[in-house]
């Protein structure tokens, strides 16, 4: 099953060519999950060939605009197109206000139902479930409520194993097998269990996304193991101080946290106009932490 992440904007506030603000979309068995939806994402999901139709929910970090300008005009285009089926939409207290108001003046009258649901930027907790993930918010310190998030795969089903299948096996039994089932013992065979003919269940993958936050050690029990970390790097280690008073992290600190959460890969993301060049912060990370990537436009990681 694919669990894979798409990057359509690595650039923090203010704006640069060729970067575009926080944006990404989770893709699990065929269903889109977008993360934040900074201005200009739904041209960036057209560059990236992203399905608007595909969205199962949005998830928004914070009320910042950089994160979720774009929300208003992908709403309209959804409309446009024909959408019908209901959106989850998830984000701090404040976001459901914002788009009251944002339809109300502009007497936006969407033809698929918006389902918001608040979340708590204080506590970790399950926000979101479908058959697929269980997604939590991972509590972010910045300067106005914000929250990360934690997908995690629920467990799957262990493949069935060519070679340990008894020859015979009608259609119907084999699919039996596939969904888990055991099989009675009928005229023909003795019964058959699931469990001696399956390999092992895949490992159940989780990605965390953190997004803006000082750096916040705590985290890392929160989140540790993941299979992937996103984590802001806005500033290079000599901008500590200007980290700290914006409530931002540096990439040393975004690596620090990943080495001690022992996550498998650190994406790093967010990053300041000021910096043209992003190998220094990518060179500052894998002092700390080697297996560290940039989240810049258009990356795509297969777990």
């Amino acid at each position: 099953m694919t669990f894979e992440l798409k990057i359509l904007g690595s650039a923090s506030a203010t704006p640069v060519l060729a970067r575009h603000p926080t944006a990404q979309v989770l893709t699990v068995d065929a269903h889109n999950y977008l993360i934040d939806c900074g201005e200009g994402t739904q041209w960036q999901m057209l560059e990236y060939r992203v399905r608007p139709h595909h969205l199962r929910a949005i998830f928004i970090s914070h009320l910042h605009g950089d994160h979720y300008f774009g929300l208003f005009g992908l709403l309209g285009t959804m409309h446009l197109q024909g959408r019908t089926q209901p959106l989850q939409i998830l984000g701090p207290a404040g976001l459901d206000e914002v788009l009251t108001t944002q339809a109300r003046v502009s007497n936006m009258q969407l033809g698929f139902a918006m389902e918001f649901t608040a979340v708590n930027t204080e506590v970790h907790a399950v926000v979101y479930e479908d058959e697929h993930l269980t997604v939590s918010s991972l509590p972010m310190r910045h300067r106005i409520p914000c929250a990360g998030y934690l997908f995690a795969e629920k467990p799957r089903r262990a493949n069935l194993l060519k070679e340990k299948l008894p020859a015979g096996l009608r259609p119907e039994q084999l699919a039996r097998l596939a969904q888990g089932e055991d099989l009675p013992a009928d005229d023909q065979r003795p019964g058959l269990r699931h469990a001696d003919v399956a390999g092992p269940p895949p490992t159940p993958r989780r990605y965390a996304f953190c997004s803006d936050t000082l750096y916040t050690p705590a985290l890392a029990d929160l989140i540790r193991g993941a299979d992937l970390l996103y984590h802001e790097a806005t500033f290079l280690e000599d901008l500590r101080e200007r980290a700290a008073q914006t409530h931002h992290s540096t990439a040393r600190q975004a690596a620090q946290l990943a080495r001690a959460a022992d996550v498998k890969h650190l994406l790093l993301g967010h990053f300041s106009s000021r910096y043209k060049n992003l190998e220094p912060l990518l060179h500052e990370a894998h002092t700390v932490f080697a297996e560290t990537s940039l989240a810049t436009e258009g990356l795509v990681v297969s777990l």
